[in-house]
């Protein structure tokens, strides 16, 4: 009845506003790793999901009610923040690293990672050492407002090393004494002879809302309700 009640809802407003495309509720859908889970979220809300299963190379779908953009994960909180769309599923992670102004709604629970500090296990202690002789750690990472506000929160002096991938190699080639990256269960860093010594972050998926979106369209609500009862 709830998924009804939002398909309703974005019906009527589209018929009072216009049929043109930008009357409809925008919503931006992350590729990777969130998308199909995301796509399944959206569509038991009631919401028309037609075309989403298997994108192709289409990045907007205009369905009933709804316009859906696919979007680089690191460029949801973007498009949220600036009104390109009223909402959108995104890490809490993606979330954090981009300090911008959105309104988080909704944990979907999925998507579950964590983000944490690692070292070479053969290389227990050496971290310690190096910060006793020179007073700063470098570590390498793809997140550094993260890594920052973890260590500014340890009282640890720091030199980050922004990386794009392979951040496991830093360490492993002397680049740094530690990373600070994401992982779901461990194995990358495993089976790169790495061992975790701290948890920096967890992460869900979250359903987030443009500020004035979330203020002035119900729509947003709504949908914030409807997800939350099959988060």
């Amino acid at each position: 009845m709830g998924g009804q009640l939002v398909k309703d809802t974005c019906r009527t407003n589209s018929q009072q506003q216009s049929n043109h495309p930008t009357s409809r509720l925008k919503i931006a859908v992350p590729k990777g790793a969130l998308y199909p889970q995301s796509v399944e979220l959206l569509a038991k809300a009631g919401l028309d999901v037609r075309g989403l299963d298997d994108p192709g190379r289409q990045l907007v779908f205009y369905n009933e009610g709804v316009e859906f953009y696919i979007v680089r994960p690191t460029d949801v909180p973007v498009f949220v923040s600036y009104g390109g769309v009223d909402c959108a599923i995104c890490g809490k992670d993606t979330l954090v690293e981009a300090t911008l102004e959105v309104v988080e709604l909704v944990d979907l629970g999925f998507g579950a990672c964590r983000f944490v500090v690692a070292e070479p296990a053969q290389s227990s202690g050496a971290a310690e050492d190096a910060y006793r002789r020179l007073g700063i750690l470098r570590i390498a990472t793809k997140y550094p407002h993260i890594t920052k506000e973890y260590y500014d929160r340890e009282g640890v002096q720091v030199e980050i090393v922004k990386m794009h991938g392979n951040i496991e190699l830093a360490p492993l080639c002397g680049m740094a004494e530690r990373i600070v990256d994401i992982t779901a269960t461990g194995t990358t860093l495993r089976e790169n002879n790495l061992v975790i010594v701290d948890e920096v972050l967890q992460s869900t998926a979250r359903f987030i809302g443009n500020p004035a979106s979330v203020r002035i369209d119900a729509r947003v609500r709504e949908l914030a309700e409807e997800l939350a009862i099959w988060a």
